[in-house]
């Protein structure tokens, strides 16, 4: 670094080849230690911790700790009996000759600036300037920038190009609520933040870019949870011309694969990935983000134990896992029962015992024909424990939280690698579980499979789109899709959906007249930035790897927001405060 008047070198890059050379320091008192007749102190920056010696204890000692100082010193050796080995600047000490504190602190720490991450979300939020100040915090956003500057660099020399787009826009309806923004000029009307840029991609490739991606900031009021921020996050936004899923695939899969081998710390899945069709992936995993580490697998037994006499096996689903051997405690499975019961569901079991018996309730309502039939289908063997679980309506679900139960309970998830997944062939549509209305599954700007054909002809629930997301270890990491390009589909396609022309051209004006001016066909996706950087910090909470982020329930402690505005404000946005 160029010499300035505070420092000539950060803390951190000290080293045995400065001694006898006078240094210049800058950064934050660390801790001080009075022995006496020598005075301790280490000077913290975001380099790392060098310590300061002085014997000059009067001049030092009343400067309080988490205070700015700059010193001028003379770099020595420490003595053999004083080396710290775990410190990059163990080996040497800087002797003072002059200090100046640049920034007192004043005011006590509301928690130790080492031991932040041991205080409650809320309070470190609250206090976030200090807690950035705990090297491991600091540390996750610097990593934030290294991966950011890495996908530039990747997504550059695939010959992409960086293109921003609008934060401010209009509404329309992407499945999440949008924070809407009122117009001051325009009385009664409202821009929108926007959920991605997804409009405003599709129209640069309308506008003849060939390759485009930005570090795209989206806004969505959704819930939070630990995998998925409030408010506001960030995706690696791309888009091609001229392409389909295939060419998505070969830049989504290089784009994680160079992630995850620099950046990690564990196997990372061979390219390609495997890829998964929607129906399969619940099927066998119970969810449409499975969890590859995992080995359980969902079997159908519907055919099966709809033939027992046990009256609930009657009419609905029923699926089971086989699990190899269970060294566990009767108290244990009455553990498993509950923890069904939880997510409303009944759970049933068998365990294979000597000459292949059936240890379970369940038994007495099967024949032996029933009992050959399981045998076969699940390749049982002696010690094999088979749960069970039916519900006409969401049995996949249940299945699917229960395998991730047993797996971590079972200890089965291998967690050295990075699993990584395409599920594709997602459902054009789905029923609303509360209205019972058609809606759209995953994004209504794909292409439908069969084009306009499919939706003429067959049933919307039958119908697949050209969707798709990349899984790694359970989590989604990106969503994606061939885009609909065609005005024609583009509107039969929000019609079975419940919304008519004059909707689609008022919601989406810009779109719709564009596709007819010669769209090209297009597909792109989206990774998310935050939680790619979690999964390589193997962080539980998402929050850790963004700077300023909002509270688990969407408050900024820190700022005091959301809060009020003045009664002038409002009155210049045209908004009334009703009861």
């Amino acid at each position: 670094m160029k010499e300035n008047a505070y420092r000539s070198i950060y803390c951190g890059e000290v080293t045995k080849e400065y001694v006898g050379k006078e240094v210049r320091l800058a950064g934050w008192v660390n801790s001080i230690r009075n022995l006496g007749g020598l005075l301790f102190i280490t000077l913290r920056d975001e380099s790392g911790i060098v310590q300061l010696i002085s014997e000059d204890v009067d001049k030092y000692i009343n400067i309080n700790r988490e205070s700015t100082v700059t010193i001028t010193g003379v770099v020595q050796k420490r003595t053999d009996d004083m080396i710290n080995p775990n410190m990059k600047t163990g080996e040497i000490e800087v002797l003072i000759k002059s200090l100046e504190v640049l920034g007192e602190c004043l005011n006590v720490l509301p928690f130790e600036i080492s031991r932040s991450k041991e205080s409650t979300e809320d309070t470190r939020l609250k206090y976030r300037y200090l807690d950035l100040r705990n090297s491991e915090v600091h540390n996750n956003i610097l990593f934030r920038s290294q991966v950011i500057d890495f996908i530039r660099t990747t997504m550059k020399s695939m010959d992409f190009v960086e293109i921003q787009t609008p934060i401010i826009t209009s509404s329309s309806p992407e499945g999440a609520r949008d924070f809407i923004v009122p117009s001051r000029k325009f009385k009664g009307k409202f821009y929108a933040l926007p959920q991605a840029p997804q409009i405003f991609k599709q129209l640069l490739m309308v506008g003849g870019f060939n390759k485009y991606f930005q570090i795209a900031p989206c806004f969505r009021d959704e819930d939070p949870r630990s995998d998925r921020l409030y408010g506001e996050f960030y995706q690696l936004d791309f888009e091609m011309s001229f392409a389909d899923a295939e060419d998505v695939y070969k830049v989504g899969q290089k784009v994680f694969y160079d992630i995850f081998t620099k950046f990690g710390n564990k196997e990372v899945s061979e390219v390609p990935f495997k890829r998964i069709p929607y129906t399969e992936a619940i099927l066998k995993y119970g969810s449409d983000k499975p969890d590859l580490r995992n080995p359980l697998i969902i079997e159908d037994i519907t055919d099966i134990l709809s033939k027992t006499s046990f009256e609930p096996f009657k009419n609905t689903t029923i699926r089971c896992i086989k699990v190899d051997s269970i060294d566990k405690s009767n108290s244990w499975y009455k553990q498993m029962e509950e923890y069904v019961r939880t997510i409303n569901g009944v759970l049933g079991y068998i365990k294979v015992t000597e000459n292949m018996t059936f240890k379970s309730s369940l038994d007495k309502f099967m024949t032996d024909e029933i009992r050959k039939e399981l045998i076969d289908r699940l390749s049982l063997s002696e010690g094999n424990v088979v749960f069970i679980i039916a519900d006409k309506e969401k049995c996949a679900k249940m299945m699917g939280q229960l395998r991730i139960k047993l797996g971590k309970e079972l200890d089965l998830i291998d967690k050295s690698k990075y699993a990584f997944c395409i599920v594709n062939d997602f459902p054009f549509y789905e029923l609303d579980e509360e209205t019972g209305k058609i809606e759209f599954s995953h994004n209504p700007f794909s292409m439908p499979q069969g084009g306009l054909s499919a939706l003429n002809e067959q049933a919307p629930l039958d119908i697949k789109a050209y969707q798709y997301d990349f899984v790694c270890n359970g989590y989604e990491m990106a969503s994606g899709g061939v885009r609909n390009h065609s005005p024609e589909i583009l509107r039969k396609a929000f019609e079975i959906a419940g919304y008519d022309e004059e909707v689609v051209k008022s919601k989406f004006p810009s779109l719709y007249t564009a596709f007819n001016y010669g769209a090209p066909p297009h597909a792109g996706m989206a990774p998310g930035i935050d939680r790619i950087l979690m999964l390589l910090k193997d962080e539980e909470n998402i929050r850790e790897m963004v700077a300023f982020p909002l509270g688990a329930n969407g408050a900024d402690l820190m700022m005091g927001c959301p809060g009020e505005v003045f009664e002038k404000q409002l009155q210049e946005a045209h908004i009334k405060i009703r009861d």
